[in-house]
């Protein structure tokens, strides 16, 4: 691998290592180019506090950070300041305001609620209600037809267990839109060696079928797992298998 774009930081409460740590092991790992892409804040109005993302106040010193480390690290590596969020519409103006004077490279999909964590219900709890997948599915579309992000995190977080024809129908009507976007879809590795439900071979073989670009995301939240070689040839062989083509870069960010 030589680039990765989904690397957490120890702001979103679930990550740990510092900022410099993740720097280094990417060098170490031989990665040429690594974005960040922490949990984005939300800017509640009722004032709720999330304890699975960084915090508004945390902005300031992400991007003071990170920015340093651009600087600081030129000559060995390309760094990125991103972040990962979902799609909430009633919440996105509000975040819009909040990074409006941050220098951010690009922002990628993980719709890991389909509203407000205060009322939603997490993506990754298995469901066979076909009302939540349609949901899931028609705020990723939504999302990306804003032009916000620049790929979709483990699209297939969603765990539905119910009529496989029906995931067939929505899933394909996913995969459709995000080809006809020249938009890639993630190959998980903190799913894949966490023992999660995704990556999912079923997913992925609609998403060949249909004629999608995967890209693998460290989606790493240690340092470590940038020099998980292992972990990433895991990646590697599950693409292999699947027969699916690799983005390596995204392009345009600078």
């Amino acid at each position: 691998m030589l680039a990765n774009y989904h690397t957490h930081t120890s702001r979103c409460g679930h990550a740990r290592g510092k900022d410099r740590e993740f720097v280094e092991s990417a060098i170490e790992g031989g990665f040429k180019v690594l974005g960040f892409a922490d949990h984005c804040p939300w800017v509640f109005e009722d004032g709720y506090v999330s304890h699975i993302r960084m915090t508004p106040a945390e902005v300031e010193g992400y991007f003071s950070s990170l920015t340093a480390l651009k600087k600081e690290y030129a000559g060995d590596i390309k760094l990125y300041i991103g972040f990962e969020a979902e799609y909430i519409p009633q919440l996105v103006e509000a975040q819009d305001r909040l990074l409006a004077d941050y220098p951010l490279d690009y922002m990628i999909m993980g719709q890991h609620f389909n509203d407000p964590e205060t009322c939603g219900v997490y993506m990754g709890v298995p469901t066979a209600d076909e009302r939540i997948l349609v949901k899931y599915v028609d705020r990723i579309i939504e999302g990306m037809e804003s032009g916000r992000y620049r790929y979709l995190a483990h699209p297939d977080l969603l765990d539905f267990t119910g009529d496989a024809e029906l995931y067939e129908e929505h899933y394909t009507r996913l995969c459709e839109y995000l080809r006809s976007k020249n938009i890639p879809v993630e190959i998980n590795l903190l799913g894949m060696t966490g023992g999660r439900h995704y990556p999912s071979e079923r997913f992925f073989r609609i998403a060949k079928k249909v004629g999608n670009k995967a890209i693998i995301g460290c989606d790493a939240h240690l340092p470590q797992s940038l020099c998980d070689h292992a972990a990433m040839e895991m990646g590697m062989r599950f693409a292999e298998k699947i027969g699916i083509e690799l983005v390596e870069t995204l392009t345009g960010l600078d």
